[in-house]
């Protein structure tokens, strides 16, 4: 079986969520989709850095503090 690509994933669980929305107008949808994606982001990307923060920040093309910053943010510390 081959993986969906992540933008079509994205897209289909949007369309998911408007649908369950039944109408409702949503708010603050920016801030609750990049929470719901950088999470799992950075817990892949820390354990394939094998938890070396400065190889992890590297890869993601963030500023090393920013990444810790993050990873608090995350409970992920």
């Amino acid at each position: 079986m081959t993986p969906k690509p992540i933008d079509a994933c994205v897209r289909e669980n949007l369309e998911v969520y408007f649908r369950d929305l039944e109408g409702e107008v949503p708010h603050s949808m920016h801030e609750m989709l990049i929470n719901l994606v950088e999470k799992p982001l950075l817990e892949v990307v820390m354990q394939h850095a094998a938890g070396n923060q400065s190889k992890a920040a590297e890869w993601l093309g963030i500023n090393r503090n920013t990444l810790r910053r993050k990873l608090s943010e995350h409970k992920l510390l």
